[in-house]
């Protein structure tokens, strides 16, 4: 049994030039700007709708497109931070619903809202 349900409520991503990608998403698949942090005509970072999370990274030398983490919303944090905890996940100094799994892949649990995770997963199109 597991310790929660969940789904993924955003993906993150560091990307050098963050603007051009605003605009690739908006005009191709229709996904404006939520929430932004910064100068609206350079942000830090936007939230896009649909889940992704761009953060500006100009300075990052690899492949466009790295890998921030997954924002999880979760029927119950405390019980899926417990269960992370026993498998090894480790709080990091943002706090203690960022969890750093062992592989590296680091995770924000966000709480739900009006039963949010039912309804989510209600939706897949592949079922």
């Amino acid at each position: 049994m597991s310790a929660t349900t969940a789904y993924v409520e955003h993906t993150a991503f560091f990307v050098r030039d963050i603007v051009p990608l605003i605009d690739f998403f908006a005009e191709v698949l229709g996904m404006g700007v939520t929430k932004l942090d910064g100068d609206p005509s350079a942000p830090s970072q936007v939230w896009l709708q649909g889940g992704i999370q761009l953060i500006a990274a100009p300075d990052f030398a690899g492949p466009e497109g790295r890998f921030g983490h997954l924002g999880i919303v979760c029927k119950d944090v405390p019980a899926a931070i417990a269960a992370a905890r026993a498998r090894g996940a480790v709080s990091t100094a943002k706090g203690d619903h960022w969890l750093l799994l062992e592989n590296g892949i680091l995770l924000e649990l966000l709480p739900e809202k009006n039963n949010a995770v039912e309804i989510i997963r209600s939706l897949d199109p592949r079922i």
